[in-house]
């Protein structure tokens, strides 16, 4: 498989996700992994963090293309793993959702933790709720409407916060779930024809680099990076024209 690459530099190395790949392995699988395909193109890749991860920074579904960060020594890791955590990174997706969302943009902030029901999902909370559990986790997520179709909205997403399917769970809650997404749909949840995987895509990341990987503590000027949209999803938004 070829993996485009974005940008690299002596610290970092940024990609362009393809959709139907996992970032790196969790629990028992079998499928090759994105980590996988870029240690064997770079050994020294596995020098950073520890396996199965290594250098991964951040992490994209395995349904979601876009852009994904790695690290190429653990001090740049711990570097960019402190910029995520303190929320100095800005996250942009570009995702097709289902129904037509009146208001031009919007803001949910929520709590969100692991379903108790279907372990593969996250649950929304309110932020005063007593039954949110302990493990419950702050989320924050920014919309505002790109465009609209007839059965579909097509939106811009910035997300303050990195919660496991923070997206997809936050606009089912919305009700209007991820175009294709089997996981968060409902029952009778429409797809635009020839879709087949969820339409949601990581197009903008911006963030401070180190200057060097003995340099931590010192940062270049913020850098920013973008994706296109993949011709696939492209192709589906010109038929719902």
């Amino acid at each position: 498989m070829e993996i485009k690459t974005i940008y690299e530099d002596e610290n970092v190395l940024v990609v362009d996700k393809p959709a139907r790949v996992i970032v790196f392995p969790e629990g028992v699988s079998r499928e090759k992994t994105l980590i996988n395909y870029l240690v064997e193109k770079n050994s020294k890749l596995a020098e950073a963090g520890a396996p199965p991860r290594f250098g991964i920074v951040h992490r994209l579904d395995k349904d979601t293309s876009g852009i994904l960060l790695v690290a190429k020594s653990n001090e740049t890791l711990i570097f960019l793993q402190k910029c995520f955590k303190n929320r100095e990174v800005e996250k942009k997706y570009v995702c097709l959702v289902e129904g037509d969302i009146k208001q031009d943009n919007g803001k949910i902030e929520t709590l969100v933790a692991r379903s108790s029901r279907d372990p593969r999902k996250q649950t929304v909370y309110q932020k005063n709720d007593p039954l949110a559990p302990k493990s419950s986790r702050e989320a924050i997520t920014e919309y505002k409407v790109l465009k609209r179709y007839k059965d579909f909205t097509l939106l811009e997403v910035k997300i303050t916060t990195g919660r496991r399917h923070q997206i997809r769970c936050h606009l089912s809650y919305l009700q209007h779930p991820v175009a294709g997404d089997k996981l968060y749909g409902f029952k009778n949840s429409k797809a635009p024809e020839g879709l087949t995987r969820q339409f949601l895509h990581a197009k903008y990341l911006k963030i401070k680099l180190p200057a060097s990987p003995s340099q931590c503590g010192s940062q270049k000027e913020a850098k920013e990076f973008e994706s296109e949209l993949p011709q696939e999803l492209k192709q589906i938004l010109d038929r719902l024209k």
